[in-house]
């Protein structure tokens, strides 16, 4: 923030630092379950659902990130999307597990699409394409094993585990994944090369 009180001289000889978020879905995916360790997976009312919508959450963050590298093919307007929008999801996530008897997906996703990562989205086509991607990704179906986030259905739900068993799984995943897991035809590759 700028402040007339402090010196212009002292930022001048700092060194200054950004936060990148992690390249790439599988990296984006470990930063996600590196944040977090097993008494916050635990600490639920609802353990194994909470552990399966927050895969489900992390994933859909990476790719939101993700459709970054496709220029215009992945958002008209290139959005900042950050940790912070994240972890407010899980906050949400966690309140209203531990506070409902059934999961209101309608509220986490409009939630979610309209006001935690939607508040940054400014283009119409955009806004539509954002609420899409979330309710693939938030709904009754996260809660089965198997079920696919991509139609290859190489990203997919799994048991639901300890920290350790979620990073096993995204260690199988492709170090470079195709455009389906991001949800596009696989000619979108054509635009990063």
């Amino acid at each position: 923030m700028p402040s007339l009180s402090f010196p212009v001289s002292v930022l001048q000889v700092s060194v200054k630092m950004t936060l990148e978020p992690p390249s790439g879905l599988k990296s984006n995916l470990l930063k996600s379950y590196m944040n977090i360790d097993n008494k916050a997976l635990h600490d639920c009312a609802k353990p194994a659902e909470y552990k399966k919508l927050f895969f489900a959450y992390s994933l859909f963050h990476a790719i939101i990130q993700g459709r970054r590298k496709f220029g215009a093919i992945g958002w008209n307007i290139p959005y900042a999307f950050t940790n912070e929008d994240f972890a407010i999801c899980q906050i949400q996530l966690k309140l209203f597990l531990d506070e409902y008897d059934i999961i209101p997906y309608k509220v986490l996703n409009f939630l979610n699409s309209a006001v935690n990562y939607g508040g940054r989205v400014t283009d119409d086509k955009d806004i539509r394409l954002i609420d899409s991607i979330q309710r693939r990704f938030i709904n009754e179906g996260v809660q089965t094993v198997g079920y696919g986030f991509s139609s290859s259905g190489i990203y997919q739900t799994i048991d639901a585990g300890a920290k350790e068993d979620y990073i096993a799984y995204i260690s199988t995943l492709p170090l470079v994944p195709k455009p389906e897991a991001f949800g596009m035809h696989d000619n979108a590759e054509i635009t990063t090369n």
